[in-house]
């Protein structure tokens, strides 16, 4: 245990008296969802032990799913390496700081295609010893999510209110096919209660109309904005 230096941390395996040395911490992202054609952030940040020198590297991977293949698309040492071949040709950018301890890329134009997993590796010398985080990410179409808002929404404004309309007129249907049948067996004039609430049924079924109307125009005007 005193050969190791103060810096390193010590680690037990699960075989007891076996240790190893982790002097780097590297962080991302488990799951990132992303939209077709919305640049996409993949965040990997990291903490070392040693200072920062041109010695220190990054490494971005990606392997398609159910596949074993891997594909180098970014290296760091110093200068900046995005991948000029392949699936990511000349869509992966720098969006880190090393000095901030951060090793960020950003995928630019995202496709179906690019769904699978990606890998950050860093090291920065003598700190190598590290846990390389995986990030799996998920690109979907964002208007598909859209419409089934909009439908969604469009079916409570409609739906809800017209249920209401359709219990209150089966309730009125009933109490004036009783009175009918009360003013056949008499056969008496409609009050003025009775005209009174005929005259405020017509204002609200205009009413109503109207504001189905007017959801309706609202929900087109915000589809037409987000396309």
């Amino acid at each position: 245990d005193h050969d190791l230096s103060p810096s390193q941390t010590l680690t037990r395996l699960s075989h007891p008296g076996v240790y190893t040395a982790l002097s780097l911490e590297i962080k991302a992202d488990a799951h990132v969802r992303g939209y077709v054609g919305e640049k996409i952030k993949l965040k990997c940040t990291f903490r070392s032990t040693s200072s920062i020198t041109d010695k220190l590297t990054i490494d971005w991977t990606y392997r398609p799913p159910s596949s074993s293949r891997t594909e180098s698309i970014f290296h760091y040492q110093s200068f900046q390496y995005p991948t000029t071949a392949g699936t990511f040709r000349d869509r992966i950018s720098w969006a880190g700081d090393v000095y901030r301890g951060d090793a960020s890329i950003s995928i630019s134009n995202p496709t179906l295609k690019d769904n699978g997993t990606f890998s950050c590796a860093v090291k920065n010398p003598p700190d190598v010893h590290h846990n390389i985080p995986v990030t799996e990410l998920t690109v979907t179409e964002r208007g598909f999510g859209i419409m089934l808002s909009s439908v969604a929404l469009l079916s409570v404004l409609v739906f809800v209110p017209s249920a209401v309309v359709v219990v209150l007129l089966l309730v009125r249907m009933g109490r004036k096919s009783a009175g009918l049948k009360k003013r056949n067996k008499s056969g008496y004039k409609k009050s003025s209660i009775e005209v009174s609430d005929d005259t405020d049924q017509e204002e609200a079924d205009d009413c109503m109309a109207r504001l189905c109307v007017r959801c309706a125009e609202c929900l087109d005007s915000d589809y037409e904005e987000t396309y």
